[in-house]
């Protein structure tokens, strides 16, 4: 059957406008875990974000994705580089994350990173941080999304897992 308009049930609508303020409130209200990548620049100056999305993909081989924007400060050396550490944090590393969410030039200033493996930024003191290499980037969108398998990684002490939710920080309630 040849329709002039796609059938509204079977996924092909495009011309649907979204509800944006429903979709950014929904993501709001969806608690995450807050991770931070780093790399180096190809100038071997470090660059790191904070990250909520964060995500294993598979256990064999070991590989994690997380998402950022196109438009992202640290996206032009997340694009060239081979390598990155992500770093998953506890309740303790909060000022960590907001330095790494905050102006880009100030990210690096001050103690609390180190050279690591390939000389690649390790932040101190976090629950965990493992280095990988990037093997596959897709771009959707604006946005895209950074596959890497990890080649090795150190424990931290353990702590309170750092939640992100509603626009502030928080640390986990147990239920029972």
């Amino acid at each position: 059957m040849n329709s002039a308009s796609p059938d509204p049930t079977d996924g092909t609508v495009s011309d649907v406008t979204p509800d944006l303020s429903a979709f950014r409130q929904t993501f709001r209200r969806h608690a995450a875990g807050v991770a931070i990548v780093t790399a180096l620049r190809p100038d071997g100056s470090p660059v790191g974000f904070t990250a909520t999305s964060l995500a294993s993909l598979a256990a064999v081989p070991p590989l994690a994705t997380f998402n950022m924007a196109l438009s992202a400060s640290s996206w032009p050396a997340i694009a060239e580089t081979d390598r990155v550490v992500i770093h998953t944090l506890g309740v303790r590393n909060k000022a960590a994350a907001e330095k790494l969410a905050g102006d880009n030039a100030r990210r690096f200033e001050g103690e609390h990173w180190y050279p690591g493996p390939y000389g690649l930024p390790v932040i101190k003191d976090t629950t965990a941080w493992m280095v990988g290499r990037i093997i596959e980037r897709f771009t959707v969108h604006n946005s895209a999304v950074v596959v890497v398998q990890i080649e090795r990684g150190e424990l931290g002490a353990e702590d309170e897992p750092l939640l992100y939710h509603e626009r502030r920080y928080h640390r986990p309630t147990a239920l029972d």
